[in-house]
């Protein structure tokens, strides 16, 4: 192997981390292990060479992506210089914009609870009101 096929290629987990996507090396090795990460359609290996080209499906569960590798760099730097080592497929970009409009119109179901827990006046109020309603059904006429 001479000296210009090992500056063409770096590990994946080295890319991933140098690219923006995980904060540290150990982040993106467990996403890579949890098989979040595949290359080129192949599930991936953290050792994995990454080649100029590939095509790197990563699957966050808020965002999945797709993008196709541009550069390589086994340093990490400032974001607009990571974001040249990779293109975003127009596939996912579509796909990302969507699911964040689901989201955005989509309601929570934790927001429609109104009120927390009830209050011990209200636990009374409660209390009262199924004694009357059972006193109700006790009074049936014969």
């Amino acid at each position: 192997m001479n000296d210009d096929d090992k500056d063409s290629r770096f590990r994946l987990d080295k890319w991933l981390w140098a690219a923006r996507f995980y904060k540290t090396r150990s982040l993106a090795a467990e996403e890579i292990a949890k098989g979040r990460i595949e290359v080129n359609g192949q599930p991936a290996k953290a050792s994995r060479e990454v080649r100029v080209g590939d095509l790197i499906t990563i699957r966050h569960p808020q965002q999945p992506r797709t993008v196709a590798v541009k550069g390589l760099s086994a340093v990490r730097g400032p974001a607009p210089a990571a974001q040249q080592l990779y293109e975003e497929t127009a596939e996912s970009l579509a796909l990302r914009e969507k699911l964040a409009e689901q989201r955005r119109f989509g309601s929570e179901p934790a927001q429609t609870i109104e009120q927390g827990r009830p209050t011990k006046r209200d636990r009374r109020r409660l209390g009262e009101w199924r004694r009357w309603s059972a006193s109700l059904d006790d009074t049936k006429p014969s």
